[in-house]
């Protein structure tokens, strides 16, 4: 009986893990390899607005705090970044939130992520090339 205890003792304190949820410090979107903090309270203008630039693709993962590509810790897969007319995208672009435009001000460089390469369609296409070379040298080389 007493071994029983301690084995659950034991499952209880070190197996067990416990369940932590991050706390962003602002919320933000990942476009280009760039974070931008998104200013919610400041909104763009509809006739600021241009083009479309992208979109997220993928939702930064609160337990680990992941993400790669054009991500975001507040919105979701689809929501749209946009230009803002006369800023450079490099300073700040334009997201759409709750059926208007907010402004997302350029922070810092997103870090490296390996799905980033492999997500690429550049990469991929290369990919594809270099099995095609490959196959066409091999047939060739067999006849």
């Amino acid at each position: 009986m007493r071994k029983a205890a301690v084995l659950t003792l034991f499952f209880i304190f070190f197996i067990a893990s416990s369940v932590h949820a991050l706390n962003w410090a602002y919320p933000f979107v990942v476009w280009d390899g760039k974070i931008y903090e998104v200013m919610l309270e400041e909104k763009v203008e509809e006739w600021d607005i241009g083009k479309v630039i992208g979109k997220v693709k993928v939702e930064a993962d609160d337990m680990t705090g992941e993400y790669y590509g054009d991500a975001s810790n507040f919105f979701k897969k689809g929501t749209k970044y946009f230009e803002i007319k006369g800023i450079p995208t490099s300073t700040a672009i334009a997201v759409e939130h709750d059926g208007h435009w907010v402004k997302a001000v350029y922070m810092e460089k997103a870090p490296f992520h390996p799905m980033n390469i492999l997500t690429n369609k550049l990469f991929i296409a290369l990919i594809v090339i270099g099995m095609i070379g490959a196959g066409v040298y091999y047939m060739k080389k067999r006849k």
